[in-house]
Order: structure tokens, then C-alpha cells, then sequence
């Protein structure tokens, strides 16, 4: 081969190491930036939510009300963890995720939570658990109503309003 070919191979290699390694480093440094951070939404206020739940669940008017927010029931060490729902968002490991879960046994892009015409649906994305809704496979777009149980991997997750 020419001496030539060999040096632009030399360098190719070099720069494909180089963006490997910056995709490393942004990825710890996503992870580390979103661990000091804690959960995306809600901040500390989640537990006060989840502890609210119980009592609400009483209400007459509890059913004229529409989902807006996820609350972590299970494992115990993130019971308590809010997420508000918008339009659209996807749920998993993901630092890109909305619901970013920190659980093993979730995909990395795990399912999607949406509002529909007729109200929240939850989709699994071909996920290698699969999503659990109230203890039923979720094959296919799922209507969600408040109080649904949602599991993802190991992570129990509540529709509240």
C-alpha cells in the first residue's frame, strides 16, 4: 500500500478514537449533571404528592379530574418522584427521556405516554420487559385513567391528577 494510504488510515482511525471518546465523556457528563440535579420534575415536592394521593382517592369530583402527573410508588428508594405530563413524552433509561428512569431492567427509550382525542394512552416501544399496565401487557396504545399502576422494568409508576 502507499505510504500515503496508510497516513490518511492512520488519521481516520485516530479521529474515529477522538469522537469516541467525546461521546464517553458526554455521556458521563450527562449522567453525573442529571444525578446532582434529581428527577427532572417536581423536585422534592413528589413525596408530598404521593403522600396526598390516599386521601384524595375518597373525592366524588376525583373522576371529572384528567391525569397530569406520574408518581414512582416502587422501588422504595425513588418512591416519591413526580413527573407532570405534557403532550407527549417517552418514558426509559434515557438521559433523553421525559420520565427518566434510573432502573436496569427499563429500555433505553422503554414506551410513550400520550393524550389522545379521548383522553392519555400509554405504548410500549418494543421494549425487551415489556410495560405493564394495572398487571396487563401493553400490546397495543392503552388508555390510562387516574390510579392506573404503570411498570416499566422494576419501576412502579402511578396516574395521579
Amino acid at each position: 500500500m502507499p505510504e500515503s494510504l496508510l497516513t490518511l488510515l492512520k488519521l481516520l482511525l485516530l479521529a474515529l478514537l477522538y469522537l469516541f471518546f467525546a461521546r464517553v465523556l458526554y455521556a458521563v457528563w450527562s449522567e453525573v449533571a442529571r444525578s446532582t440535579t434529581g428527577p427532572a420534575q417536581g423536585g422534592g415536592s413528589g413525596a408530598a404528592v404521593a403522600a396526598a394521593a390516599p386521601a384524595e382517592s375518597g373525592r366524588k369530583w376525583k373522576r371529572h379530574r384528567t391525569p397530569d402527573r406520574l408518581v414512582v410508588v416502587a422501588p422504595p428508594e425513588q418512591s416519591g418522584r413526580l413527573y407532570m405530563l405534557g403532550a407527549e413524552q417517552t418514558v426509559g433509561r434515557s438521559p433523553g427521556c421525559q420520565v427518566a428512569l434510573d432502573d436496569t431492567y427499563a429500555s433505553q427509550v422503554h414506551a410513550r405516554i400520550f393524550q389522545g382525542g379521548e383522553g392519555w394512552f400509554v405504548e410500549d416501544l418494543g421494549s425487551t420487559n415489556g410495560t405493564f399496565l394495572n398487571d396487563q401487557k401493553v400490546t397495543s396504545p392503552a388508555p390510562l385513567t387516574l390510579g392506573d399502576r404503570l411498570k416499566i422494568g422494576g419501576t412502579e409508576l402511578e396516574v395521579s391528577g
